[in-house]
Order: structure tokens, then sequence, then C-alpha cells
């Protein structure tokens, strides 16, 4: 094993997971501005009902074992678009045709399936002695480089063999929660941190409850906007803006029951993702009174910024976005350790590009200041540090993955460790790369990396899936005490 650091037995598993072009998902399809939608809409209401019938049959037998009620999917859209239709009355079957002409197929993993992050399933039941139920996220990325969130689920055996279950053949997005609640003093906290703080936003707030929802927001401003005085005017719009795009940026989402974890797609749905949500690194976290919260720290990119945002669930069925603020709350790779530290929330983060940093807070929302941890030291890294994933409790300490750029923007991943009780102290440190690309391992969407988002230690072993020249996802493990005992 040429590729690893000589000391350690890194194993490569058989296990890859490949993009699948097979899965696709329906989405919106606008070929057009409203008078081209008109004309469109407009020749198919010429189609006799002779015809709509036959021509709809085809649809649905060449594209409905691909998607889960295709003929929902179709009157779904139909009502979305019906403000471009004229008053007449339109049969169910027309209806569906119409709406299928503004669908379209993406293919969610068409270009790469990389970047995971891997956590204990919240389902532990019925298990073989020894073995462990996960989840893993991944970054699905399709036509136009857009990137998605999407899950597999698998078993590590005892004997640490890992075996990942097929996914199901359909995919389809989570439905917004409607009449989402809003904390009127968290709200406001978001808007003074983005410098939204000024009379029109005072008189905005002050016609809301302590807890609101985002129709009793459009109202309030609204409102406001109407009644600006002349002088005022500049202000309003541009603050009026940024308060609905916050609002807009925190939402929950809520998938059925009956879909199958492989099935689950968070596509970007807000203007700060509208490129892109981007290597998830998800932990699962300790709370307080003994329950378990699942976070995942992302990247948002709308094509010329990227700002980090949260995720949280409990079930892997509903999710709540979440967006981080605060001076701290900046570039990529935050990662969130698993429990509080002296009673506050603790985050690995690179403010710089280059170097890692930690921060605390009281607040999972708020990051304010940070402090330099890490530097790069040897030439595997010396181009930029970065974590993959959140910190993993151990005896020894916090085992922290991390990612190192060398020559040839080479990517490798490295470890170190941190004081359980004061992270902010580095007491080892690996010298040479954990893992770094294999001759078959090289070639792909981007080449020659190698990038995790997330491992976890199972019965003494440390389990990382991995990204291959982003475009697959393969598997490693290694006993973690020989990762341990290799620290300097």
């Amino acid at each position: 094993m040429n590729t690893l650091l000589n000391a350690l037995h890194v194993e490569r598993t058989p296990t890859i997971l490949k993009p699948d072009q097979s899965r696709v998902l329906l989405r919106p399809f606008v070929p057009g501005d409203a008078e081209r939608i008109g004309r469109i809409i407009s020749r198919i209401m010429l189609l006799s009902e002779d015809q709509v019938g036959p021509l709809l049959e085809g649809i649905y037998q060449e594209f409905s074992p691909r998607h889960h009620r295709i003929r929902d999917s179709f009157l779904e859209r139909f009502e979305q678009i019906r403000d471009s239709m004229p008053d007449v009355e339109i049969s169910d079957q027309r209806r569906q045709l119409i709406g299928c002409y503004f669908l379209a197929e993406y293919s969610l993993e068409g270009a790469a399936l990389f970047n995971p992050s891997i956590v204990p399933h919240p389902n532990q039941r019925d298990l073989p002695p020894g073995a462990l139920r996960f989840i893993l996220s991944l970054r699905a990325t399709g036509e136009g480089h857009i990137s998605s969130i999407t899950f597999r689920t698998g078993i590590i055996h005892a004997d640490q063999r890992v075996e990942v279950f097929p996914p199901g053949r359909f995919l389809a997005e989570p439905r917004q929660i409607p009449n989402v609640h809003y904390d009127k003093a968290l709200f406001i906290r978001k808007l003074s941190e983005l410098g939204l703080k000024g009379d029109f936003t005072r008189r905005v707030m002050n016609r809301l409850g302590e807890s609101f929802e985002l129709e009793e927001l459009r109202t309030s401003l609204n409102t406001e906007q109407a009644r600006l005085l002349d002088g005022m005017v500049a202000e309003g719009p541009n603050t009026a803006q940024g308060i609905w795009m916050l609002a807009r940026s925190n939402y929950e989402v809520q998938f059925q029951q009956e879909q199958d974890i492989s099935e689950r797609i968070i596509f970007p749905a807000t203007p700060s993702q509208r490129n892109g949500i981007e290597d998830a690194r998800f932990v699962c976290f300790e709370c307080h009174d003994g329950r378990s919260q699942y976070y995942a720290t992302f990247t948002a990119y709308d094509g010329k910024v990227v700002v980090p945002e949260l995720v949280e669930t409990s079930d892997f069925l509903r999710f709540r976005f979440i967006t981080l603020n605060g001076p701290a709350a900046q570039n990529k790779g935050m990662a969130l350790f698993p429990r509080k530290i002296d009673g506050q929330y603790a985050m690995i983060s690179r403010q710089d590009n280059e170097n890692i940093f930690l921060m605390y807070s009281d607040n999972v929302h708020f990051w304010n200041q940070s402090v330099p941890l890490l530097q790069p030291a040897f030439p595997w890294e010396l181009v930029q540090l970065g974590n993959c994933g959140s910190p993993i409790e151990t005896e020894a300490g916090w085992l922290v993955l991390s990612h190192g750029v060398g020559p040839m923007r080479k990517y490798c991943i490295g470890a170190f460790l941190l004081d359980l009780k004061d992270p902010t102290r580095v007491i080892g440190r690996l010298h040479e790369p954990l893992l770094k690309p294999e001759q078959s391992e090289r070639e792909g969407y981007v080449p020659n990396a190698v990038y995790t988002c997330g491992a976890l230690v199972h019965q003494g072993v440390l389990i990382i899936p991995y990204g291959l020249a982003d475009h697959a996802t393969g598997f490693a493990t290694v006993p973690l005490n020989e990762v341990l005992g290799s620290m300097q």
C-alpha cells in the first residue's frame, strides 16, 4: 500500500458508489418568459381531445416507470402555471398534458457522487451482534454543476465489512412546510447581524407577535412599504428585500414516511443555494437531555458567493434550514463538534482559505469570534488546510480529519488530535497523509483528490467514506489505535 503511512494498516474496501444517471428527478421546466409560455399553452389547447388521450398515454408508458405518482406531478405542475391559462373549461387529461410540457428530468448524479459524510442511523433495531446501521450523505452533482444532497443507508458488520444498500428507483423532493413559525427575538438578532436594523425594520417587526408566520411577515412588509414617506423610499425596498430573503432562507421541509431514505433529495431551494448545496458535514449531536439531534453544515452557492448554512433533523424526514450569522460564519468547511464543551457549541472552521480555526458560541446560529488552531506545515498541505468533517470524540482526545492541498493541487486526507477539555490545544498530528490518491483514484471530475466530509469509529476501527477525484465514493478502514499511535 504505497499510498499510505507505512505504520498504518489502512484498507480500501471494494465498495464503490458511482453516479447513477438512471435516477432522475422531475423538476419544473421554464422554457422562456410569460409570452412564450402562453404560446406553448395555446398550441396545446389547439389539440383535439381525441389527440390528447393517446399522446398522454404514450408519455405515461415512457416515463411512469421512472417516477412515482407521475399523474399527480403533472397536475401539480399545471396548477403552478394556471395563471398563464385562458379562463376556459379544461379536461383533466389536458391539464395533465399541459403540466408535463413544463416539467423536465434532472439527473442528480449525472456528473458525480462524492464528498460523503457518515453518521449512525437513528434506528439501530434488529441488527446482528456487533453491527451498526448508518446513513451516508453524499454530494450529487448534475447538469450545470448544480449540487444537491442525496442519501444511502447500510451496515458496518462486526468484521468491519461495509455494506451499502442499493438505492430506491424513484427520487422526490420534500414538501415545504407551510405556516412555519419564526421566533421574533431570534429573527431580530439575525436582522441586526445583517445590518437591517433601521426604522423600517423596527416598524415591520413591531407589527408581529413574539412568534409569527411567513404570511404575517409578508403582510407587515406590504403594509409598511405602502406607508413609506418620500424621504424613506430608498431605505424601504432594499431593506424589505433583505428581510424577506432572510425569512425565505430559514424554512422547513418534510418527506413522506413511505419514501426510502435513498429516494429523498434535498435540492437547492433558496436564492443563496441557487447553484448548489455543497459538502454537507453531518454530525450526530448529543443534546443536554440525552436526545440525539443531527446537524449538518454545508456550503450554499449562488453562482458568485459561497456562504455556510446549517440544516437540522431528528429523523431524516423533517429538515429545518437555518442561516448562520456573525462575522465568523464565513467561507467553507465549518464542522460542528458532536456535543457542547463547557456549555458552549464548538465549531472547526476555515476563515482564510488556508488555516484551521476554532470557534465557540452560546447559540448554534451565531458565530462571532474564531481563534487560529492549525497552519500548513508539511509539503502535502502547504497550499491550504481544512477539516474533513466533525471532530470524533476518543479517549485520547478529539480526532479531526483534515484535508491538505499540495503540489499540482493534489488533495490528501490527514489527521490531528485536540485536547478533550481544551480543544484549542493541538496534542497530536500526522506528519504524513492518512490517505492520498492511488493511481486508480486519480482520474475524474477533479483529478488527484481524495476528500471526506465525515467519518466515524466503530468497535475501534475508523471508517472513512471518501470522494475519489470528485467523481465517485469509496471507503477506507484503519484501526483507531494505529492512527492515534502515529500522532506526533
